[in-house]
């Protein structure tokens, strides 16, 4: 069962290295037991900017257990938070794109995964981090923001 759900989370960071940053896991708390099968649990993932050194970004996301979740075949709940902040010196490219995909994960077997967008708002000098939900056949709504104003850093 584990083996399994390691296997298309092994896949699914094979993909992101091509268009995205890598998560790594932070930890997990249980928010439900199964007798059978894995728990439900909330993990927290972090993962660095590809093309902006300098900040780090924190997603917690629902994750499905017992049997079905255990396989990897269960959808997780479109249920998270996001949270960004500068952790070094940031240098921002010479070209920036006013929007970009920084982050995917599959939320389920097929037509489901949570993507977080970097957006450029030049006029307030901030990086933009939206998190949202996408279900290819019905959509979804669900959405989380954080923002990291581009400042001199200095060392603590």
């Amino acid at each position: 069962m584990k083996l399994a759900k390691q296997r298309l989370r092994l896949c699914a960071a094979l993909a992101l290295a091509a268009g995205g940053a890598n998560a790594e896991e932070v930890g997990c708390v249980t928010t439900a037991w199964k007798m059978i099968g894995a728990n439900h649990k909330v993990c927290v993932d972090a993962f660095e900017d590809p093309k902006i050194p300098g900040v780090t970004c924190h997603i917690s996301q629902a994750r499905t257990g017992g049997i079905s979740g255990g396989l990897g075949l269960a959808e997780d709940p479109s249920q998270f938070s996001l949270s960004c902040r500068q952790t070094g010196p940031i240098a921002l490219p010479a070209q920036l794109p006013k929007d970009e995909t920084v982050f995917s994960e599959d939320t389920s077997l097929l037509f489901k995964a949570t993507k977080i967008v970097r957006l450029w708002d030049a006029k307030h000098n901030t990086l933009v981090y939206l998190a949202i939900s996408r279900k290819v056949i019905e959509g979804a709504p669900v959405n989380s923001v954080s923002t990291v104003p581009v400042m001199r850093w200095t060392q603590p």
